[in-house]
């Protein structure tokens, strides 16, 4: 969702007013309340809601699956294969958002008594994922080697930035916390030209300077130390 924020910025009202709704619903279940044009309010809004932020995440993923497209096919950040698993996502695909937001009011409507048992609401976009493959390996992320799970995370989040700087006009602000200290020497070098070439603005920190040297003069270091930040003069 942070990521769809980023292109889209009526999305946080989106999730914030679905959760609303979602908790009040919980609410009525949880006063026994039996009013059925209370739910019946709460439950369109859920719909209306609820299939407008699973459409907007799928666009995300679309959209995102171009960027990392332009990843070289040797790239050091390997791609990355993205698929949204839910009840609401499975269904985007073969219908239309409208035909979707009624299934979803009469399937709210037909489980109120099997979600008031359970105490919350059992379908939804709250309860979709995000699922990562290992393009190259066709082997899902959570089978992959922790390295080369953090070469796609960083894959992503370097073509999510990509997409943002083509999709607003303005490139994003990049904070990077000891991302050089999982790298390899070739993967830090790939990890900086792709910065630069992004266009982006970025903090990178880290305890090893020596980790930093092949940015050269393209970078300003700065040094932490006792609550004290100063340039480094030796940079």
């Amino acid at each position: 969702d942070r990521m769809v924020l980023a292109i889209d910025p009526s999305h946080g009202t989106r999730v914030l007013d679905y959760e609303k709704s979602m908790r009040a619903r919980n609410k009525l279940f949880e006063e026994n309340r039996d009013d059925a044009r209370w739910y019946d309010a709460i439950e369109a809004q859920m719909a209306e809601l609820g299939v407008a932020i699973a459409a907007a995440r799928a666009e995300l993923v679309t959209l995102l699956t171009g960027m990392m497209a332009l990843l070289p096919e040797e790239s050091p950040f390997p791609r990355a294969e993205l698929q949204l698993e839910g009840s609401l996502e499975e269904r985007l695909r073969r219908s239309s958002a409208v035909e979707l937001e009624e299934t979803y009011r009469a399937s709210l409507r037909q489980n109120r008594n099997l979600d008031r048992s359970a105490g919350r609401s059992l379908e939804g976009p709250h309860r979709s994922d995000l699922l990562v493959r290992h393009q190259p390996k066709q082997m899902d992320a959570a089978l992959s080697s922790t390295g080369e799970q953090k070469a796609l995370l960083i894959g992503i989040v370097l073509s999510h930035a990509r997409l943002v700087s083509k999709m607003t006009g303005t490139a994003p602000i990049l904070l990077l916390d000891e991302i050089a200290a999982h790298l390899d020497r070739g993967r830090r070098e790939a990890l900086f030209a792709i910065i630069d070439d992004i266009g982006a603005q970025a903090f990178m920190t880290g305890t090893d300077r020596s980790l930093f040297d092949g940015l050269g003069k393209r970078a300003k270091f700065f040094l932490v130390s006792h609550g004290q930040v100063s340039v480094d003069e030796s940079a």
